[in-house]
């Protein structure tokens, strides 16, 4: 038996050994609970083998190498909403290799899985934005989890960073490249305004499969009940671009807090104060109705700044703003967001990793092939720095 500790820095994959190794974290979560005392067998092809008692691999003769981890392992994380990375945003390289730039600077960072984000644009822009993903999904590029089209139809008074000169009305470029995903099993996920679309658009896309996520929107109580009826499933980085919660006006973050849609937060600690995130969880209905995203852009793992509608934004002490001054996106990866969670105070260990893994995963239809450590899987994340 050949035994080694390995010190990891916070947020990284577990990358395949060079033969079947235990790997022996202080802490597992497997999708569903955290647990001590655990040891998973990973082969070389990063494949996990077996789950045992972490005291019986110790003590067992002859055994493969065994690697120890003072930290939490989990399933590779998933985030479905990463407008860039590495340099690069998903809108101004809409090809193969850029959204195989923007996962390798993810990956590097314990996102195992992306669902690389498009927001408001073009319609032509859009539709290369979507053959480029039909290629990618045909390679079987590792850590493709799905798309988001966030966007274009949305309302221009909750637009934050997004052109209001290319919102537009539901459309056929937008109903083609949605049918075009879905019919090539692609997990597909639209942000939209419900009060800016025509009455049955919720449920045509639902029918199709679609996560029709709820955003960048002034939707009234009633309007936000219609989408949820209709089959509308997720509301996007609740508390931002939207109407707020008002004592006789529960708006879109009031109502989608009262609804069994499972809510996108970003939790960089800048978007939405702490104080928010914990009353927002604690308010849900019911469990697993709460996931994090980054709404990550080109700057993680790439330059201070990036460049999107022909405007330089810039992280400036954590915060990437544009040249108004507003926010502009995230510059955190979601690893740093589950810490944040956790630090913070706003949510225990077990709920952060599971809205980063089971949460999107399951609202995905990806579950329990991503989001999940058990036999077969694959994507271990390393954490560290709040256990």
């Amino acid at each position: 038996m050949v035994t080694k500790d390995v010190s990891q820095t916070n947020g990284c994959l577990f990358l395949p050994p060079e033969r079947p190794t235990w790997f022996l974290p202080a802490w597992l979560f497997d999708g569903a609970e955290l647990a001590a005392h655990r040891a998973i067998l990973i082969d070389e092809g990063g494949v996990i083998q077996q789950i045992s008692d972490a005291n019986a691999v110790l003590s067992a003769p002859d055994s493969p190498p065994i690697i120890k981890y003072k930290g939490i392992a989990a399933p590779g994380l998933l985030d479905v909403q990463v407008n860039g990375g590495g340099g690069v945003m998903f809108n101004t390289s809409p090809t193969v290799a850029g959204i195989a730039q923007i996962i390798a600077a993810h990956r590097a960072r314990g996102t195992a899985w992306i669902m690389p984000t498009f927001i408001t644009d073009q319609a032509d822009q859009m539709q290369r934005a979507a053959d480029a993903m039909s290629d990618a999904w045909h390679q079987g590029l590792d850590g493709l989890a799905g798309v988001h089209f966030e966007g274009p139809h949305i309302n221009p008074a909750r637009k934050g960073a997004h052109l209001e000169k290319f919102i537009r009305p539901f459309d056929e470029v937008t109903r083609n490249i949605l049918r075009q995903m879905r019919s090539q099993g692609i997990p597909t996920m639209v942000t939209l305004a419900p009060e800016c679309v025509a009455p049955g658009v919720v449920a045509e896309l639902a029918a199709m499969g679609v996560v029709v996520a709820l955003g960048h929107s002034d939707a009234s109580e009633a309007d936000l009940r219609r989408a949820e009826a209709e089959g509308a499933r997720a509301v996007t980085h609740l508390f931002n671009g939207m109407s707020g919660w008002h004592s006789r006006a529960p708006g879109l973050v009031g109502a989608a807090l009262d609804s069994h849609l499972v809510c996108g937060v970003i939790a960089d600690l800048h978007h939405v104060a702490a104080t928010s995130l914990r009353l927002a969880i604690r308010a849900r209905p019911a469990a697993d109705l709460m996931m994090v995203v980054s709404d990550a852009m080109a700057t993680i793992g790439g330059p201070d700044h990036y460049e999107i509608y022909g405007e330089v934004i810039r992280v400036e002490d954590g915060r990437l703003v544009n040249q108004a001054g507003s926010l502009a996106g995230a510059h955190i990866d979601l690893a740093g967001s589950v810490v944040n969670l956790v630090q913070a105070g706003i949510c225990d260990t077990a709920t952060a990793l599971a809205m980063a893994t089971r949460v999107p995963a399951q609202l995905m239809g990806v579950w329990p092939r991503i989001g999940r450590l058990n036999l077969g899987a694959r994507g271990v994340t390393l954490l560290r720095g709040f256990q």
